[in-house]
């Protein structure tokens, strides 16, 4: 059982940056990075492929977050940048059977517990 530990979150205020970390306990394919707002259903934000050569991003996100991955830590990265109060919302990796990453949840197997992210002055 592949488990996922995400870190990094905390409270920032508007145009900040965070750097999100999610640490899988071996081998894992595809990552990808999903949030909840308040209120909103859970919405995938980023994914990377197993080789870390194809990724993609929500459109909400594009510009502004970057995913990235380290398979000799079996660690995958997102860094956020230009955050808006619209980011707040509970941030969960999440590991594919796939090679190639997908926003869409039903290719996940894996979940970690999530982190929370806050943007606010």
């Amino acid at each position: 059982q592949l488990q996922l530990v995400e870190s990094g979150g905390g409270l920032v205020q508007p145009g900040g940056s965070l750097r999100l970390s999610c640490a899988a306990s071996g081998f894992a394919y595809a990552i990808g990075w999903f949030r909840r707002a308040p209120g909103k259903e859970r919405e995938g934000v980023s994914c990377i492929s197993r080789s870390g050569d194809s990724t993609k991003y929500a459109d909400s996100v594009k510009g502004r977050f970057t995913i990235s991955r380290d398979n000799a830590k079996n660690t995958v990265y997102l860094q956020m940048n230009s955050l808006k109060p619209e980011d707040t919302a509970v941030y969960y990796c999440a590991a594919s059977t796939y090679l190639i990453g997908s926003l869409e949840e039903r290719t996940y197997r894996y979940w970690g517990q999530g982190t929370q992210v806050t943007v606010s002055s």
